[in-house]
């Protein structure tokens, strides 16, 4: 049995929650698996009526579960969004997710806003360290308020932190054939951390010497991803330079309505979740793009194991791309829920094919 945590969230992630969920429990269904999908109501309505976030205790429960998915975070009625603070961080650092890993595939050619590009041509993974750098908090403020305010961010890289995220883009390269891993960091303006990722990556990398390696600035790659997306693989990075590549290579394929995520410890806890915001405007309005939470739930049934499952889930996605059956922002006509029904409908025929091949 495949048990799962299921947290809404906020504005659209409750609606696209829900279309994943369907496609979820057919595709266990297909797979002959079985299925618990718990449901946590933490997110804003939650901490506005309680006034509570997220405990540790709750935290820890969530870790026990199989995998975790997530809809999304934010609304304007918690202007700071601490309790999307303390549900997503707290989760990524609680249950140590060190691995966030970002796919970013180009399915139509006319869904990327560059010119002459080929779905062959976009095929890359970010592997973002997920737990470590400006994110972690440490810093603070000083004369706050005043013109002489001081504001201090630390970035904190580990050795441990650093190898371990280094070395699982080069196990994943090898497991999966893929033909470069990519550093990127800024270790010329930034070199006490860019020298330790350096020479990480060059101590690791010798280990993986059958696979090509180089490291790029990270404004280099930004720049060189809308040139030459085609020369990049996988790209491992320190945590804020992979969250901004990463959002910069959804933009290639058709932007963060088609982009997936998973953060995970290997052996241990697993999140999943769409990167797109909560977009509360468009909550409720049927106009929200479920296929970015459609292609989490296919990680998080390749994490579980259900290979032809999750291969299952991306074919009838490729096919609604295909036949346009998407909503507006793609140029379909459908909503949310439509676009959730048409991979259902489409999912079986595409299992009974992904089953055939295996």
């Amino acid at each position: 049995m495949w048990r799962i945590a299921a947290i809404p969230g906020d504005g659209i992630g409750v609606d696209v929650t829900r279309e994943a969920l369907k496609v979820l429990h057919l595709a266990a269904e297909l797979d002959g698996t079985a299925l618990q999908v718990d449901e946590w109501p933490h997110g804003a309505e939650h901490y506005l009526r309680t006034g509570l976030t997220i405990s540790a205790e709750e935290l820890s429960r969530l870790g026990e579960y199989d995998a975790i998915f997530l809809g999304a975070m934010g609304d304007p009625r918690v202007p700071k969004n601490e309790h999307a603070r303390d549900i997503l961080l707290g989760l990524r650092f609680s249950l140590d997710l060190f691995i966030n890993l970002r796919p970013v595939r180009l399915f139509r050619a006319e869904h990327s806003p560059l010119r002459s590009v080929r779905p062959e041509d976009v095929d890359l993974v970010v592997f973002r360290e997920n737990t470590e750098g400006v994110y972690v908090g440490m810093g603070g403020n000083f004369k706050a308020g005043t013109r002489d305010e001081l504001a201090i961010e630390e970035d904190v890289n580990t050795w441990k932190g650093v190898e371990r995220i280094i070395r699982a883009a080069f196990e994943y390269a090898r497991k999966r054939g893929r033909r470069r891993v990519t550093l990127t960091d800024k270790a010329n303006a930034m070199p006490h951390a860019g020298a330790l990722w350096r020479r990480v990556f060059a101590a690791v990398g010798a280990e993986f010497g059958d696979i090509p390696q180089h490291a790029v600035y990270a404004d280099a790659l930004a720049l060189d991803l809308v040139l030459h997306p085609d020369r990049y693989d996988v790209i491992v990075a320190p945590n804020l330079f992979g969250d901004i590549v990463s959002d910069l290579a959804a933009a290639l394929v058709g932007g963060l309505g088609l982009a997936p995520s998973a953060s995970i410890h290997p052996g241990g806890a697993a999140l999943f979740e769409p990167v797109h915001g909560s977009a509360p405007d468009l909550a409720g309005t049927g106009r929200a793009n479920p296929l970015a939470a459609i292609l989490t739930t296919a990680l998080l049934l390749e994490h579980l194991g259900g290979a032809i499952a999750a291969e299952a889930v991306e074919a009838a996605v490729r096919r609604a791309l295909d036949e346009g059956t998407t909503t507006p922002d793609l140029g379909g006509q459908l909503s949310c829920g439509q676009v959730g029904d048409a991979i259902c409908a489409a999912l079986p025929a595409a299992f009974e094919a992904a089953a055939a091949r295996d």
